[in-house]
């Protein structure tokens, strides 16, 4: 005998046999034992969820000589006839092929004949969306009020394109989407009844990969099968057979685009790409990891996690270095990333962009990506990392980009220059940046300012601390903090270090002023350890 396809092998033969639809086989089971049987149905749902089988046990059930709780017998005449497309009363019609309104008059006149065995002549319109307007207008009378005799199954994908008034004719059934643990109890109760080795890591790949279709996942578990010859199914193979890519090859890229090392990232794109990995699935497998990585920093419990618990491990080891803010903005980029890459011979050439845009955010100008510079910046100033300019030792201390006018000048003709707010200023200065937390402490080494006609400009070295304090509370905090040291109410406006109003002729280094005033201030005999307190 010919080998036939597992999907088709295992296809349910009564609705116990039916999988991740318990409230609808309920519903029609009930019908059934009652003798309260509809006379059209409209099974909808995405593809592999059931709804043709089901319509198929539901028409054997109708016409069973011998019902067991409402499911078919599966040994009567009827049942065997039908199970084997002999049964002249199930007439199965692919609406997809036959969408035109002759098909569907030939069917309304059929109708008028009473089945040559059984209680009723079952009509099984698949994908009924496809018929043409015509069409379902040629079936709506018959829909309406057909003989005692005749039940209607409409089967679709897409029951927004169904006229409604055929919908309104119809007991609706929505069939949903199959759970991963749902797909994996099937398939494992199939591998030990077909003798084949596979691993539960396996399965769970297959079943993600499937998106909800059992027949999608045993057409993959079939064609791992034939990969494997025999042997293990192993997580490896399936991801050799789907070209996916290890969770731990994903958590290396995802380091590398957290700590911005575009290098490494694309040298590992690279890598995948020679070992023949898909690109879309990778993009797919990379966003569900990253949805695992999100749950794990929510504290979400690992039941919800489809994940191992080594990887769960690893995942809340890798969550150290990302905040739930970069997720969200590294699921989004991605997200729109495999979107485009669906219409695209060019994918190679979007991952690499996408990447780079991840690890550099200061190209993107949206809120997710600059709340994702402000997290990458507080992750690095709170493990020391601090960005020092080429040529310059990190952590120590950056030049302000402003040309102060202090060069040459004597000290104190530059304190007698300085407007009375900047030298109240220059005079808390220390206090109010020690005050700060951490992040917005380190972001103001090395500022200057300069008076401007309604305030006072302020000018940050680090290159992303405009935007830290632009578009965070931070400003505000800095605001009140130099209120409350001062005494005064400053209106501060900010500008990046390397940027001087009028050429920068009247902007001075914070810190010049402080070191200078600190000077002054030294008497003999003072202890040197208590200088940074004056």
């Amino acid at each position: 005998m010919a080998y036939q396809a597992l999907y088709r092998k295992w296809r349910p033969d009564g609705f116990d046999d039916v999988k991740g639809q318990e409230p609808i086989v309920t519903a029609l089971r009930n019908q059934i034992i009652q003798g309260r049987i509809g006379h059209a149905y409209l099974f909808c749902g995405t593809r592999g969820t059931g709804k043709t089988s089901v319509a198929k046990i539901f028409a054997k059930a109708v016409n069973c000589e011998h019902p067991v709780n409402g499911s078919p017998c599966g040994e009567c005449e009827s049942c065997r006839a039908i199970a084997q497309q002999r049964s002249m009363n199930v007439v199965e019609i692919d609406a997809a092929s036959n969408n035109g309104v002759d098909n569907i008059r030939q069917i309304c006149e059929e109708t008028a004949y009473h089945p040559a065995e059984g209680r009723y002549k079952v009509y099984i319109i698949d994908e009924v969306h496809m018929l043409t307007a015509s069409a379902f207008n040629a079936l709506l009378k018959t829909l309406e009020e057909p003989p005692e005799y005749v039940i209607f199954i409409l089967a679709t994908t897409e029951p927004q394109s169904v006229l409604p008034t055929i919908i309104s004719r119809c007991q609706r059934y929505d069939f949903r989407r199959l759970s991963i643990p749902t797909i994996v109890d099937r398939m494992r109760f199939i591998a030990d009844q077909e003798n084949i080795d596979v691993d539960d890591e396996a399965l769970e790949y297959i079943a993600r990969t499937a998106g909800g279709a059992m027949r999608d996942a045993l057409s993959i578990f079939d064609q791992c099968q034939a990969f494997c010859l025999g042997e293990k199914i192993t997580y490896q193979r399936v991801a050799d057979v789907l070209g996916a890519v290890d969770p731990s090859v994903l958590a290396d890229l995802m380091r590398d685009i957290a700590h911005a090392d575009a290098d490494s990232a694309l040298r590992r794109l690279n890598d995948m790409i020679l070992q023949g990995r898909d690109l879309t699935q990778v993009v797919s497998d990379l966003i569900w990891y990253l949805r695992n990585l999100m749950l794990v920093k929510a504290g979400i419990g690992e039941d919800m996690i489809e994940a191992s618990h080594e990887q769960v491990e690893a995942m809340k080891k890798a969550g150290e270095d990302i905040t739930e803010d970069m997720i969200l903005y590294y699921i989004r980029v991605l997200s729109d990333l495999y979107n485009s890459m669906r219409r695209s011979s060019q994918k190679r050439v979007l991952v690499e962009v996408a990447i780079i845009r991840l690890c550099h955010p200061a190209a993107e100008t949206d809120l997710d990506a600059l709340r994702s510079r402000v997290d990458i910046l507080e992750e690095r100033l709170d493990s020391g990392q601090f960005a020092a300019p080429a040529g310059q030792p990190a952590g120590a201390a950056q030049k302000p980009a402003p040309a102060a006018p202090e060069s040459g000048a004597k000290e104190q003709d530059l304190l007698e220059a300085l407007p009375e707010d900047i030298m109240i200023l220059c005079e808390n200065w220390e206090e109010i940046r020690n005050s700060l937390p951490e992040a917005p402490r380190r972001m103001l080494q090395g500022a200057a300012v300069s008076p401007v006609s309604n305030g006072i400009m302020l000018y940050i070295q680090d290159k992303f601390g405009r935007y830290y304090f632009e578009h965070t509370e931070k400003m505000r905090e800095l605001t009140e903090m130099i209120a409350q040291k001062t005494g005064r109410k400053f209106n501060i406006h900010l500008a990046d270090g390397g940027v001087r109003p009028d050429g920068g002729s009247n902007a001075v280094s914070l810190d010049r002023i402080v070191d200078i005033l600190k000077t002054r201030l030294k008497t003999p005999g003072q202890n040197p350890d208590q200088e940074g307190n004056e």
